[in-house]
């Protein structure tokens, strides 16, 4: 049963060339929008949370701050939609998932910067 869906992975799905990043890692993902007729490209700029999964079915959690509410986008990294990936700040976290960064307020939601 893996080796056939390994095989319609590999065959079907298109692999997007992006840059790596992690958790902690401040990045900006621009998206495609459909609006009736009309496409617009839109972006969300945030923190990665996590990454989950492998191959097609891996998505990755970002997480904002939109004046005082965090807003959280799940994008599956196979999306048509997404056009781009920019990676804005390399965090320095000591874990994989840092769920924690949601109670976190003002100064305390910071992450440093890898050098």
């Amino acid at each position: 049963m893996d080796s056939i869906l390994k095989f319609v992975e590999e065959s079907f799905v298109e692999k997007k060339d992006f840059p790596e990043f992690g958790a902690g890692d401040t990045i900006t993902v621009y998206y495609e929008i459909k609006e009736g007729q009309k496409t617009r490209t839109q972006f969300f700029r945030g923190v990665v949370i996590q990454r989950r999964g492998t191959g097609s079915t891996e998505t990755f959690t970002i997480r904002k701050m939109s004046g005082t509410v965090g807003v959280e986008r799940i994008f599956p990294v196979n999306l048509p939609a997404l056009k781009k990936i920019e990676v804005n700040k390399r965090g320095k976290v000591r874990r994989s998932r840092i769920f924690y960064f949601r109670e976190l307020t003002g100064k305390k939601a910071r992450i440093k910067e890898k050098k």
